[in-house]
């Protein structure tokens, strides 16, 4: 089956999904009622999804779904990100963006704020504008190989110029069960276009459909199977995997279906949701800070390789005491801080490729002498002691 036929399989099945109720393309799930009231019946009788991502939004973020059909996870991202939040679908379905389109003024009207837009657009391919160029090519329709070619140079001319989605421009991207849609060949490009548009300390929270076991390739070939979510879909160290190739850190499994929800040739598929954290790009320097896990593993190792003993004391760059300090690691580690502070432009290189144990004399300096008297302390549960 190749990729044109993939992507109409899956545009005529959600097509058809956009007009009247197809049962088989969602798992049944629970979203809180108080957002859903002012959600018009239309586009709750025409969701598909697999969780619900929405539930780890807060106030006040840029939000992107990818995928996002008639709009139900962006009308409840909407409420729950408020008038300061922005949020963003993007999907290829013409009925469904119709329908999102449509009902978007009523939810505003019902909020009192308008906060939502849904544009046309490949998931894998987000910074093209397929408006834009669809208005290029009505003047210049594709009639041979030379229209041809000029149609790619002015599709790329629009990713640089006048991107959908711009980079380091969004908080959280969310998607709900569409990620296993896209053919296995642009699931690389899928990837490393959520991180491109994420902000540096941004997140994605992916809820999708996985497999237990590797999928023949029999069921690969199968078009329902696959606009059925099934064929396409990850293995579940698979999709963590694929965050990991795309330069995500701090991987966590939000939530994973006991129960699988389908199974097919006695292979189980279930709904899992992650969420993955951009940001760990930058120098790494030394400003003589350590870090110390707290357990309770006897032993962990971070995205960069960092391999760390619970109670140890590890020196670690000022990145890495940064991005400890805050989700997902947050709680996790405890901070000693040099006697006198390194001035950040004072800062010199630290070779972040080993894990070395920080000697207590390294933050509090060599000639450090001092005698103190005992410190009393307080109740306890109050924090000094």
């Amino acid at each position: 089956m190749s990729v044109a036929d993939l992507e109409k399989s899956v545009k005529d099945r959600y097509s058809e999904g956009a007009q009247e109720l197809v049962a088989d393309l969602c798992c049944p799930i629970d979203y809180d009622p108080k957002y859903l009231e002012v959600i018009p019946r239309e586009v709750l009788e025409r969701d598909y999804g697999c969780g619900d991502p929405s539930r780890y939004l807060r106030e006040g973020e840029t939000v992107l779904d990818l995928g996002s059909g008639t709009g139900k996870i962006c009308f409840i991202a909407a409420q729950v990100v408020g008038e300061s939040g922005r949020v963003i679908g993007v999907d290829m379905t013409d009925e469904m963006l119709d329908v999102a389109k449509r009902n978007a003024p009523v939810v505003a009207k019902s909020l009192g704020y308008a906060n939502v837009e849904f544009r046309r657009g490949r998931i894998q391919d987000l910074a093209l504008d397929v408006d834009a160029l669809d208005r290029e090519l009505e003047s210049s329709p594709i009639d041979s190989t030379e229209s041809l070619l000029a149609a790619e140079r002015r599709a790329q001319k629009l990713r640089d110029q006048q991107p959908l989605i711009e980079s380091d421009s969004v908080d959280v991207v969310v998607s709900n069960c569409v990620l296993n849609l896209v053919d296995n060949s642009d699931k690389g490009a899928l990837f490393r276009e959520i991180y491109r548009v994420l902000n540096n300390g941004g997140r994605a929270v992916i809820s999708d459909i996985v497999s237990d076991e590797e999928i023949p390739i029999e069921m690969r070939k199968d078009p329902e199977l696959w606009s059925g979510c099934i064929s396409g879909a990850f293995t579940e160290d698979g999709f963590l995997e694929a965050f990991e190739q795309a330069g995500f850190y701090g991987l966590r499994v939000l939530d994973r279906q006991s129960e699988p929800w389908r199974t097919v040739e006695g292979i189980e598929f279930r709904s899992l949701t992650v969420e993955a954290f951009k940001g760990k790009e930058g120098p790494c320097v030394e400003r003589l800070q350590a870090a110390v896990y707290r357990g309770p593993f006897k032993e962990v190792l971070d995205d960069d390789g960092h391999r760390m003993e619970r109670g140890r004391r590890y020196a670690v760059c000022d990145k890495t005491r940064r991005l400890y300090s805050q989700e997902p690691y947050k709680g996790h580690f405890d901070f000693v801080e040099p006697l006198e502070e390194v001035p950040l432009e004072k800062a010199g290189p630290f070779d972040c490729s080993r894990t070395p144990l920080r000697h207590p004399r390294e933050t509090k300096g060599q000639d450090y002498h001092a005698t103190s008297e005992p410190v009393a302390c307080c109740e306890p549960g109050d924090g000094c002691c």
